[in-house]
């Protein structure tokens, strides 16, 4: 990965932290939420075709005479969880406010939890108890999607003497945490699938208590945002959960003047809000309503890719088309989702967020369309075309896994200044959880051919090609390049430019401070624009 400072404004200068690579390893720990977060997402997938819980809680009968779910049924149990994310990504927040980053985590694991053990425990209850547990599992999720690259943000942002990817590579390893969380489901759900009796999804849905135990009890020994502690007033602990990670006494000058750095810029925010959510909807002078509506439509596009029509009916749909082993097949998306959003996490800083956005949306309508018209004129016992099919949807995976899958966190962790980035991520997050429980719901209606439904089966690629398409224009018009940027130089931007002049305004910015600091006569600092110029 590219060496370098990572240039986020607001940071400690001069010589390294002390424990830098101790810093860096405890905000990536954070990103472990994004297991929680994938394998509940993905353990459904291989738990609704399960003979035994078909057997507990279908509804209709197959043409084999076997137990089946009816689109409607389908519809609840995949989409519930995301209608619980999205009232707990709203609620990621108040919590993110007044619980703090890391305290918020901590109880978001234990609601997650709380539904965990309903979903466990509905064997002899029934359907309503286990749609009950996916609720409140889908509570905890969202609190998570929201909390967790918030954190991670505002802790990589005082990262300046780690190397220049770390904070794109730090959130875009949440994204990995997600696909590695849904590759350990598809992988638990094929070893238990064959096993009698009600264990056989009993098993795969009661190892998530293992994600969130890690996850909180790791948190446990993490030190709170030092951002979060300036909100509220508190500089004493902010000083001193910085010394934390940077090794630096909490009366070093310059860990202080990073400290004094927030507070200015958390005070000339006050002066323009109320801490509402209101806020985000003010039209100002740095276009915070354009930066709302930003990271809301990103998220939005990012779940109308229809990656998660791979994730929630993917062992369904290759079923379908005549594939006999679905769920190695669903296995081997997720090892590529896995391994694909590496590129991803070195590519961030490399060619930036902006441009990666529009390769991915590019990459990915043009493999949706071909998935699509093979489905359409291809037979299903025609081994070539199926193999061109699996190809195809592999290599879409690949591009969204390498460019919308993580850049997305990236870019809403970045764009809204402190005083509303809790409520402005939380809109976003919810935004993505939203679009995720109405693609949830409607696909089986889309796909299926049961009396009501759309029967469109890989016809649906159509509808997602197009969406990506939507998503490229999208993203020219409305998402800056921030890479190498601060917090606070992003926010000079939206002031200054365009999106779509934000790449040239990004060189000349960066070219400003390595002259500037040049002057200074900063030695250390001194080289590090010079190399940023270099590699503008």
């Amino acid at each position: 990965m590219p060496g370098g400072p990572v240039a986020t404004g607001g940071g400690l200068g001069g010589d390294a932290p002390k424990n830098k690579w101790a810093g860096i390893a405890m905000t990536a720990f954070s990103a472990f939420g994004g297991i929680l977060f994938g394998y509940d997402t993905g353990v459904i997938n291989g738990v609704k075709v399960m003979a035994p819980w078909l057997e507990r809680f279908g509804d209709t009968v197959d043409a084999d005479g076997l137990a089946a779910l009816s689109s409607s049924r389908e519809s609840l149990v995949v989409s519930i969880l995301s209608a619980g994310t999205f009232f707990g990504a709203l609620l990621g927040a108040p919590a993110a406010d007044y619980l703090g980053r890391k305290w918020g985590i901590i109880f978001a694991c234990l609601v997650f939890c709380f539904g965990v053990a309903l979903q466990v425990g509905s064997n002899s209850v029934g359907i309503s108890l286990f749609v009950v547990g996916r609720v409140f599992a889908g509570l905890g999720v969202g609190l998570v999607s929201c909390l967790v690259p918030m954190y991670q943000s505002e802790w990589s942002g005082h990262l300046l003497s780690s190397p220049k990817w770390i904070r794109g590579a730090i959130v875009s390893g949440y994204q990995w945490a997600i696909t590695i969380g849904l590759l350990l489901a598809a992988v638990i759900d094929d070893a238990t699938k064959n096993r009698p009796g009600p264990s056989s999804w009993q098993i795969p849905t009661a190892v998530q208590f293992i994600w969130a135990f890690v996850l909180a009890g790791g948190m446990l020994f993490l030190p709170e945002s030092p951002r979060w502690f300036i909100m509220r007033g508190r500089d004493a602990e902010a000083a001193k959960s910085l010394g934390r990670l940077t090794g630096f006494s909490s009366s070093d000058p310059e860990l202080l003047a990073d400290l004094d750095e927030i507070k200015t810029n958390l005070e000339a925010e006050k002066e323009l809000s109320s801490n509402s959510y209101m806020d985000c909807f003010r039209s100002t002078d740095n276009k915070i309503l354009f930066r709302t509506l930003s990271g809301i439509f990103l998220q939005a596009w990012q779940q109308l890719t229809g990656i998660n029509f791979i994730f929630y009916y993917g062992t369904t749909f290759f079923k379908n088309s005549g594939i006999s082993n679905s769920f190695l097949i669903t296995i081997a998306t997720s090892i590529v989702n896995v391994f694909m959003t590496l590129p991803g996490m070195w590519g961030v800083e490399r060619f930036g967020r902006r441009r990666l956005l529009l390769v991915g949306a590019a990459g990915m309508s043009l493999c949706e369309f071909i998935v699509a018209i093979v489905g359409v004129t291809v037979s299903v016992d025609n081994l070539a075309g199926q193999r061109v099919l699996i190809a195809f949807v592999c290599i879409y995976i690949a591009f969204f896994a390498s460019t919308w899958g993580p850049i997305a966190w990236v870019i809403t962790g970045e764009i809204f200044p402190l005083q509303v980035r809790a409520k402005g991520m939380s809109l976003s997050t919810a935004s993505n959880w939203l679009w995720n429980f109405g693609i949830g719901y409607a696909t089986p209606y889309l796909v299926n051919k049961a009396p009501g439904s759309a029967g469109l089966e890989s016809k649906v690629f159509f509808v997602w090609g197009s969406t990506c398409a939507a998503a490229f224009v999208f993203t020219w018009f409305c998402i800056p390049e921030t890479k190498g940027l601060s917090l606070e130089e992003i926010d000079d931007m939206y002031r200054e430019t365009y999106p779509w002049r934000s790449v040239s305004w990004r060189a000349a910015n960066i070219n400003r401070r390595g002259h500037t600091v040049r002057d200074t006569g900063d030695k250390d600092s001194s080289h590090d624009g010079v190399e940023e110029k270099e590699r503008v």
